[in-house]
C-alpha cells in the first residue's frame, strides 16, 4: 500500500470517527434535551461541548462563529453544554457546519481541550424572558466605598494572627475568618452574647457605618462583624441567619471581587443575585427570615455578557449570558446582635418560635379557626360523602411506598397516618401497622377488610410519644391550609417516632411535568380524549365513570373561574371564609398553590341507556348534577423544596432522603 492509501485510510476512519461522535452528540441532544435535529442545511446550528455549561466563554465561541459567517443570534443557555448560532443564510451555517464539526478549541479560561460537534437544528427554540424580581427586603448599593477606602480595608487586615475558633474547623475550611464584636459558635450557629471581645469593632469600620446609619440603609449600629476572605472556588452553603442571634438588619460589603449569590424561596424559587465590588448588600424582612443565601462553589460565575446589568437579579437572558471568573473576594458582614426572642412572621422558619402557634398565621388564612372551617367543609365532609367511591379508585400501591413498607424489619410497629380505605395496612404481614383517618366512612371500610383503624385528626394522634418504628403520611398533608398546621403534621409523625425510626411522607406537587417528563396525572389527561373520540355504547359507561371521577377530565363549567360567596344550594362549595379559592381544571398543570380540586360523584345508576343519556346532557345542566354531584377538595401542592425546607425546622430529624414520584414531593425521615 502506497503512501496516498495509507493517507487516505487514515483520512476515511477520522472522518467516520467525527462522524460517529456527532451522531452520539445528536443522539445524547434528543434524549436528554428533547433537541431534535435534522439531517438538511438550515440557518440554524447546535453547537455539542460548546456551552456554558462546559466553560467555553461566549467571547471566544462569537469569534469562532463569526469566522465563518454573519451571526444573527447566538444563544447559550445558562449551565448547558451546548449553545446555539443562528446564521444570515444556509450557506454561511453549511460552512460553519464543515468548519467547526470535529474542531478541537483550547477554552481561554481554563488551558482544557474540547471537541465541539455541530449539527442542523430546524428552529431554535427558548423561552422570553422574564425580569427577576429581587427577594422582598433585600437592597443593593453600588459603589459604597472608594477603591482607596477598598484597599484601606483590605489591608486592614492581619491574616498573619492565628485566630483560634471552636466548633469550626469543619466550616472553615475552606475559607479564612475573622470575628469582631462577639464569637460566632459555629456548633449552634449563633453567638455567645454574655462573652463580648475585647477592642470591639475595628476603626476603620466606623465611617463605613455612619454612611449606612446616615442614608437610612440600617436602623441600629451593628456591634458584631465577621470577615471571610474567599478563595476562586470556594462557597458558602445555602442558609437563613439564625433568628435568635441577630436582628433584622444583615448587611455585607464585598470588597476585591465580585460575585454571584444564590437566594432560594422554601417554595422553590431561586434568584440569582450579582454583587459588584464595592457594593453593599443589605437584607432585612423576608430576605433575611424566609429565604437562604449562599455562595455556590465554582471558580466561574455566569453573568450578563453585555455588561448591561452590574449590580441585581441575574436575568437567564440566554442571548447575553457569559463566563466570569472568579478572584479573590472579602466580605465585611455586619450584623446587630438580638437581646429578646425573634418574634417575626415567619414562624415556621424561627428557632425563637419553634413548638409555639402564633395567634395570627401568616400563610393564607386570618387565623387558626378559619383554617379548620375550611378544612372542615372542603375536606372532611368531602370524604365522608365521597368515601365509598374513593375507596374503590384507591386499589393500587405506590411501588416506592410498598418498598418502604417491605425494608422495614420484621415485627416493626407502623402508623399509617391518613390511611385512607387501608390499601397500604396489608402490605407487609411480617409488619404490625394500624392505621387512623378522620373520616368515619373511610375507617369502617378498613374494618370491613379486617385492618386495624381508628379516627383521629392528624394534628393529634392518641398514641403515646416514641411509640413507632415508622410512619406513613401519604397524601394527607396537602390537604392542611396554612404552613404552621402543615408543620405541626410533620412534628406529629417525628413525636410517634421512637430515636432511629423512619417517616414517609407524600405530597402533591406543583410541578406536574418535571425533569421535562410529564406525570401520569397529566399524561392520562391525553389518554382519555383518545378513547373519547371512539366512544361507543359498549363502554359509555366506564368512560363516564372516569370522566366523572378525580383521574377523569372535568367539564368547563368547573374552571377558569373562581368560587367566591357562591349561593348555588345545589352544591357543596359554598365558601365559609372570604378565600378566593381557584377551583382546578383536572389533567392539567396547576396554576396555583391553594386550589379546590373537584371531584365528581359517581352515580348509583348501572343502566347503559341512562349512561348515554347522561353524556349527552348540557355540561353544567341539573340533569347532569343529578347523575354526577361535584364536591370540591382542598389542596395545598407543594413546590420544589418546599416540604423539605419545612421538615429542615425540627430539630429532632434528618432528611435520609428526598425524591420526585409521579407528581408528588417525597421524604423520607429519621428521628435523631
Amino acid at each position: 500500500m502506497d503512501s496516498t492509501d495509507q493517507s487516505n485510510l487514515k483520512r476515511n476512519k477520522s472522518e467516520k470517527k467525527l462522524l460517529r461522535k456527532q451522531i452520539k452528540a445528536r443522539n445524547t441532544l434528543m434524549r436528554h434535551e428533547g433537541i431534535e435535529c435534522v439531517s438538511h442545511t438550515t440557518q440554524s446550528l447546535v453547537v455539542a461541548n460548546g456551552g456554558l455549561g462546559n466553560g467555553v466563554n461566549r467571547h471566544q465561541l462569537l469569534r469562532l462563529v463569526e469566522e465563518c459567517g454573519l451571526v444573527e443570534a447566538l444563544l447559550m443557555p445558562p449551565n448547558k453544554p451546548y449553545s446555539f448560532v443562528k446564521y444570515g443564510s444556509t450557506e454561511e451555517a453549511k460552512k460553519a457546519y464543515d468548519t467547526l464539526n470535529g474542531k478541537e478549541i483550547t477554552l481561554e479560561d481554563s488551558n482544557e481541550n474540547v471537541t465541539l460537534y455541530v449539527n442542523f437544528v430546524e428552529k431554535v427554540h427558548w423561552e422570553d424572558i422574564i425580569p427577576i424580581s429581587l427577594p422582598p427586603g433585600l437592597m443593593m448599593v453600588e459603589e459604597l466605598v472608594s477603591p482607596e477606602e477598598e484597599q484601606k480595608m483590605l489591608e486592614s487586615i492581619d491574616w498573619t494572627e492565628n485566630e483560634v475558633i471552636q466548633n469550626a474547623q469543619k466550616s472553615l475550611k475552606h475559607r479564612r475568618v475573622k470575628h469582631f464584636g462577639y464569637e460566632f459558635r459555629y456548633d449552634n450557629n449563633n453567638v455567645d452574647k454574655d462573652k463580648p471581645l475585647p477592642g470591639g469593632l475595628p476603626e476603620i469600620c466606623n465611617t463605613l457605618l455612619e454612611t449606612c446609619l446616615k442614608q437610612g440603609y440600617i436602623k441600629h449600629k451593628p456591634d458584631q462583624l465577621t470577615i471571610n476572605q474567599y478563595e476562586p472556588g470556594q462557597g458558602i452553603p445555602p442558609h437563613i441567619d439564625t433568628h435568635s442571634a441577630f436582628e433584622d438588619e444583615i448587611i455585607s460589603l464585598s470588597l476585591g471581587a465580585e460575585i454571584v449569590m444564590d437566594f432560594k424561596h422554601p417554595d422553590g424559587r431561586t434568584v440569582a443575585v450579582m454583587l459588584p465590588q464595592r457594593s453593599l448588600l443589605v437584607m432585612t424582612g423576608e430576605s433575611r427570615y424566609l429565604w437562604t443565601h449562599g455562595i455556590t462553589p465554582r471558580k466561574f460565575d455566569i453573568v450578563h455578557a453585555s455588561g448591561r446589568q452590574k449590580v441585581g437579579s441575574v436575568t437567564p437572558d440566554v442571548g447575553d449570558l457569559t463566563l466570569n471568573r472568579r478572584g479573590t473576594r472579602t466580605s465585611f458582614t455586619f450584623r446587630k446582635v438580638r437581646r429578646c426572642p425573634c418574634n417575626c412572621t415567619y414562624p415556621s422558619v424561627c428557632d425563637s418560635q419553634q413548638g409555639h402557634q402564633r395567634e395570627e398565621a401568616p400563610s393564607f388564612h386570618h387565623s387558626e379557626t378559619e383554617a379548620s372551617k375550611l378544612e372542615q367543609e372542603y375536606v372532611h365532609k368531602v370524604y365522608e360523602e365521597i368515601a365509598t367511591h374513593f375507596s374503590n379508585t384507591r386499589h393500587s400501591p405506590w411501588p416506592q411506598i410498598v418498598e418502604f413498607l417491605r425494608t422495614l424489619p420484621k415485627g416493626s410497629i407502623v402508623a399509617d397516618i391518613g390511611c385512607g380505605n387501608g390499601k397500604y395496612l396489608g402490605i407487609n404481614k411480617d409488619l404490625y401497622m394500624i392505621g387512623c383517618d378522620r373520616s368515619q366512612n373511610l375507617v369502617d371500610i378498613c374494618g370491613e377488610k379486617k385492618f386495624q383503624a381508628f379516627v383521629c385528626d392528624a394534628l393529634s394522634v392518641p398514641v403515646r410519644n416514641s411509640s413507632c418504628d415508622a410512619c406513613i403520611s401519604i397524601a394527607v398533608i396537602h390537604h392542611f391550609s396554612t404552613a404552621e398546621r402543615r408543620l405541626a403534621a410533620v412534628r406529629e409523625l417525628a413525636r410517634l417516632l421512637r430515636p432511629g425510626g423512619k417517616a414517609l411522607i407524600y405530597v402533591w406537587a406543583m410541578e406536574q411535568e418535571y425533569n421535562k417528563q410529564k406525570s401520569k396525572y397529566l399524561k392520562e389527561k391525553r389518554a382519555s380524549k383518545g378513547k373519547e373520540e371512539e366512544i361507543n355504547t359498549d363502554v359509555a359507561w366506564g368512560l363516564f365513570c372516569d370522566q366523572m371521577h378525580d383521574n377523569g377530565s372535568q367539564h368547563s363549567t368547573c374552571s377558569d373561574h373562581v368560587l367566591n360567596d357562591s349561593k348555588d344550594k345545589g352544591s357543596n362549595a359554598k365558601q365559609v371564609i372570604n378565600s378566593k379559592l381557584p377551583v382546578h381544571t383536572n389533567r392539567t398543570s396547576f396554576h396555583s398553590q391553594d386550589v379546590l380540586v373537584p371531584w365528581h360523584l359517581k352515580g348509583d345508576t348501572n343502566k347503559k341507556g341512562e349512561c348515554v343519556k347522561a353524556l349527552q346532557l348540557p355540561a353544567g345542566s341539573k340533569e347532569l348534577q343529578e347523575f354526577s354531584p361535584v364536591f370540591h377538595r382542598y389542596y395545598h401542592v407543594f413546590c420544589e423544596g418546599e416540604l423539605e425546607a419545612a421538615c429542615k425546622t425540627l430539630a429532632c430529624i434528618r432528611i435520609q432522603k428526598s425524591y420526585y414520584d409521579q407528581g408528588n414531593w417525597c421524604v423520607v425521615l429519621e428521628k435523631q
